[in-house]
């Protein structure tokens, strides 16, 4: 899929078409020349705005095209915030990363939307498309970027629902994708029954940014530390849809 066809845009248009017209009547002697105006045209039907959300949507992976994972809606109510604002963060500036490793869009998107990609183990891999206006997206990777510097001594990220004590962050080497304008990987460490560590995996292609966030749950369920991977063959197969 061709990048121009990322660049969502929420605005209908509507154009219209100038009203022109012109008479006229001869007269002879003292006779008055008459003008009337009648229009030639009328404005044109507004168009339907795009919806942001179906867009985003139709990118998401398939099953044939990451034949081993199954690619669906997370379940409702299972987020440990539903929106930015739903998230506190005791390091303000470390408030990009807790988004990212709770699946919630980075910055200040025009839309956004998650699928969960699992094959089948405890290991859950969720995938945020989001697109953005122009400029918004660089900022939000910046912010992210940011982010990551300031914060590997950890933070702690808090909502209605849930405490999440991030102990340390890591910066790692994210897939390298020649087609991506930017990307960023990270590991957040949680200390419950031993180390539990959770990967990210962000990209931009032009306006919009796929962020991957990977969990292996066992570690959480069976008392033992668990190091989570982003995988390579979904991240491989996402991107290629958002060229």
């Amino acid at each position: 899929m061709k990048r121009a066809v990322l660049a969502l845009r929420l605005l209908s248009v509507l154009s219209l078409t100038t009203l022109t017209a012109c008479g006229g009547g001869d007269g002879d002697g003292g006779s008055d020349a008459k003008t009337t105006a009648e229009p030639t045209a009328t404005a044109s039907q507004a168009k339907p705005a795009v919806d942001p959300v179906k867009e985003l949507t139709k990118l998401f992976v398939t099953k044939a095209e990451a034949p081993d994972y199954t690619v669906d809606e997370p379940a409702k109510g299972d987020a440990m915030a539903e929106t930015q604002e739903d998230m506190s963060v005791d390091k303000a500036a470390c408030a990009p990363l807790a988004y990212a490793t709770n699946y919630l869009p980075l910055g200040d998107p025009e839309a956004s939307v998650v699928h969960i990609a699992n094959d089948g183990t405890l290991a859950y891999n969720y995938i945020t498309l989001a697109t953005y206006a122009e400029g918004k997206a660089e900022a939000a990777m910046k912010g992210l970027a940011e982010a990551v510097s300031s914060c590997t001594a950890g933070y702690t990220a808090k909502s209605d629902k849930a405490s999440t004590p991030y102990t340390s962050v890591k910066k790692e080497t994210p897939f390298s994708d020649a087609a991506a304008d930017e990307s960023i990987a990270t590991a957040s460490a949680v200390s419950y029954k031993g180390t539990q560590t959770m990967r990210t995996q962000t990209f931009r292609f032009g306006d919009t940014i796929v962020n991957y966030f990977s969990i292996d749950s066992s570690g959480f369920m069976q008392g033992r530390s668990s190091s989570a991977k982003v995988p390579t063959d979904l991240v491989k197969a996402q991107n290629a849809k958002l060229h």
